[in-house]
């Protein structure tokens, strides 16, 4: 993981208002940065399962953890164990996490003016409300997580659910995917959503790889301009010049 960012200069799109029907949240890497908890985490558990963390951090971010168990430790892929794991690491590492630039004053502005968004994650239920109350964020209804799908990222399901749970789940809605991993842009993409990614957690590289419609550095990017008849419109500054289709 780690991000490498290209030249400043790269980051100046002119600034961009777009309309949409509902946002879908991703949580670890584009509202909060639990890295090093989440580094800790994933140690304790290769120590007790016998796997390197190295190994299990190649492949985790943007999944659920009960997917990479599948992979690494079929035996302690079951939710009982995945939950009990997730539930203890805000209590155990709650200083480790801080808040990506921009998030708590884009949250609080869609609160304010009642807009349809929601939180879309990977993380189970003990370990996204953990997070949210550590760090005094809004926890969002209609909330999805890991435990809400048979399938993680970048299987669709999850953000298909999200927009199913905001009533925008027609392919005539507009509705906005805002991520930082791989799997997560390409689950939004295969949802029917645009998405929106943010360089935090992966290099420029591996996020344009998956084909996202704006990337920028964070949130900070992103500005509330109005919420009229329940659509939301932004504007998005200082995005990647290099823009996919």
């Amino acid at each position: 993981m780690g991000s490498a960012e290209p030249a400043a200069s790269a980051f100046a799109a002119p600034p961009e208002s777009v309309t949409f029907d509902g946002l879908l949240f991703d949580m670890d890497g584009t509202i909060i940065d639990s890295t090093d908890a989440v580094v800790k985490h994933w140690q304790a558990i290769g120590r007790e399962i016998g796997v390197e963390p190295e190994v299990i951090l190649q492949t985790s971010h943007g999944r659920r953890t009960i997917d990479t168990l599948q992979l690494l430790a079929p035996e302690k892929a079951n939710w009982e164990y995945v939950k009990q794991m997730e539930g203890l690491l805000p209590k155990l590492y709650g200083n480790d996490a801080v808040e990506i630039p921009g998030a708590r004053a884009l949250l609080q502005d869609l609160i304010a003016q009642s807009a349809p968004w929601t939180i879309v994650t990977s993380g189970s239920l003990p370990l996204v409300s953990g997070w949210l109350t550590v760090l005094n964020l809004p926890t969002p209804p209609h909330l999805v997580t890991a435990e809400s799908v048979a399938v993680g990222k970048p299987d669709p399901a999850c953000y298909r659910l999200g927009r199913e749970r905001l009533g925008i789940s027609g392919a005539e809605k507009q509705v906005l995917v805002l991520e930082d991993s791989p799997a997560g842009i390409r689950a939004g993409k295969a949802a029917g959503c645009k998405v929106l990614a943010v360089v935090t957690s992966h290099t420029v590289e591996q996020v344009l790889g998956a084909e996202p419609d704006w990337v920028v550095r964070d949130l900070s990017s992103l500005r509330l301009v109005s919420v009229e008849g329940g659509r939301v419109t932004l504007e998005i500054r200082d995005a990647l010049l290099v823009k996919t289709e």
